[in-house]
């Protein structure tokens, strides 16, 4: 344990700066490096943060998807290069968005000069973006009337692309539709999927789309960051009865649940017995699949929403099929092959396979990237490193 953790996460939410925290960092056979949990779950409330706290983890559900979606390739009910239109019809025919007319303010469209595939979704090069950090998708959700993908309604996937596949990276709802894809070739919910044969195997029992009432007794509650550097409760909740489950942000979880999903990962697709994936397709799936193709600086769109966000600027960075890839050592400590994302709400982790750590850091702040809640992730994992 690192008392310099300790004293930054404690002075950090007993100043302010963060309503509370709940970090967790530990090797792949399970030795416990770090544990905490400081301040409040809800700044109104006098509940204490405990480390069974439930939290949105937004984006982190995204790896968690893409592991089921490579539990179907190795099934063979999923191809990673196939055009996935012939599954899913709404990418039978993609088209590209190039503009708007001057005049009519319409969106110009043309058809898509590759299809989609699953690895593009899971590289998050297949065209698709986010609205609040690409303007175009947001005018063109504007214009369409179209529902925001927090919605959770199937309309929010009928967005063009932003560029052909293949063509650049861009964060976006790629990994929604891979949810989809897991639907359709399994023949179940994503719901249902990530129950039977992800969450209850590895025992994430904490972990779902849909609150449990012991989970809803533990749970965070979402603060917004305002102008003056104040934090203010704010009402917010995943859609309990959604349209679909949103394979790209839609989960609720705790921090020992999601060091128990990097671990398995760690152990190369095993944990107590336990076997999700093959060794062989663990390596794929935590590899670079980019390229030349570099993980680019997301610029905000909505600034209530997110800042601009970029994790270790000037170092070169790629995707894997489930998370972004340092391809240079980090200064925090992390290796050149280190792994990592995170979640809207400022939910962060990453896992190390070269020096067999792995870490995870909960908040509920928006806007993402906030500059205190990056700090605190910084000293927890600069910290647990040091103490290695």
């Amino acid at each position: 344990m690192s008392p310099t953790i300790d004293t930054t996460l404690r002075q950090a939410a007993e100043a302010g700066e963060i309503p509370g925290v709940v970090a967790l960092a530990a090797t792949a056979d399970g030795r416990v490096l770090y544990q905490g949990a400081f301040g409040r779950r809800d700044l109104s409330a006098d509940a204490p943060m405990t480390p069974d706290t439930v939290f949105w983890i937004a984006s982190m559900t995204k790896a968690v998807t893409s592991l089921a979606a490579l539990q179907l390739v190795e099934q063979g009910k999923l191809d990673l290069d196939a055009p996935l239109g012939r599954l899913l019809p709404l990418l039978a025919a993609p088209q590209v968005l190039e503009g708007f007319d001057p005049d009519t303010g319409a969106p110009r469209l043309r058809p898509a000069r590759r299809p989609v595939t699953l690895r593009a979704l899971l590289t998050h090069t297949a065209g698709f973006g986010y609205f609040f950090w690409n303007e175009a998708v947001g005018r063109y959700t504007q214009h369409t009337g179209l529902p925001s993908i927090v919605t959770c309604q199937d309309d929010a996937l009928r967005l063009p692309l932003c560029f052909d596949p293949g063509e650049r990276w861009e964060y976006g709802i790629n990994t929604d539709f891979v949810g989809k894809a897991v639907e359709a070739a399994s023949g179940r919910s994503l719901d249902d999927y990530l129950r039977e044969k992800v969450f209850r195997p590895l025992g994430m029992e904490d972990t779902g789309f849909v609150l449990t009432p012991s989970q809803r007794a533990r749970l965070a509650r979402m603060h917004q960051r305002g102008e003056d550097g104040t934090l203010t409760p704010i009402d917010f909740e995943m859609p309990q009865q959604p349209g679909f489950f949103m394979g790209g942000g839609g989960l609720y979880g705790t921090a020992p649940d999601y060091l128990r999903f990097l671990r398995l990962v760690l152990n190369g697709g095993e944990l107590d017995g336990v076997r999700l994936l093959r060794p062989e397709t663990v390596r794929e799936m935590t590899r670079n699949q980019t390229g030349e193709l570099r993980v680019t600086r997301l610029r905000t769109a909505i600034p209530s929403l997110t800042n601009d966000a970029e994790f270790f600027p000037g170092l070169p960075k790629g995707w894997s099929l489930a998370f972004q890839v340092n391809l240079a050592p980090a200064p925090t400590g992390r290796s050149a092959g280190g792994l990592g994302w995170a979640g809207l709400a400022n939910t962060y982790f990453w896992l190390d396979p070269v020096k067999d750590v792995a870490g995870v850091i909960l908040m509920q702040i928006l806007p993402f990237a906030d500059a205190r809640a990056l700090d605190a992730f910084a000293a927890f994992e600069t910290g647990v490193y040091e103490a290695l």
